[in-house]
């Protein structure tokens, strides 16, 4: 039998969701938005199952942090952390974009 874990979206994670929804409709397809938007919201329903799949964050890992793990629908990364029965993902953004300093921003502030 398999532990299933709550999955909490931070209010920051909801927004991002929101953005990239935005962004794909006003620069592609508003089905385009809605597809990718579907799938990232299927690799975060899996984390309910496994959380531990996920790699550690290589640019907190170089930092010494280890508590932080990502997921990704590509080129979308996934950031969360996982507590006792809790996972809560804490940004959702393009991979492509250079992240150390969001993710520092988003998860030490």
């Amino acid at each position: 039998m398999t532990v299933k874990f709550a999955v909490v979206l931070s209010p920051a994670a909801a927004t991002d969701l929101l953005e990239i929804h935005d962004y794909i409709s006003e620069n592609d397809a508003p089905s385009k938005a809605d597809h990718v938007i579907d799938k990232i919201e299927e690799a975060v329903r899996g984390l309910e199952h496994f959380p531990a799949r996920g790699s550690l964050t290589k640019e907190l890992l170089a930092l010494g942090i280890r508590s932080y793990r990502e997921t990704y629908f590509k080129p979308y990364r996934i950031v969360y952390e996982v507590s006792a029965k809790q996972v809560d993902v804490y940004l959702i953004a393009d991979g492509r974009r250079n992240l150390q300093t969001l993710l520092l921003n988003r998860l030490l502030s």
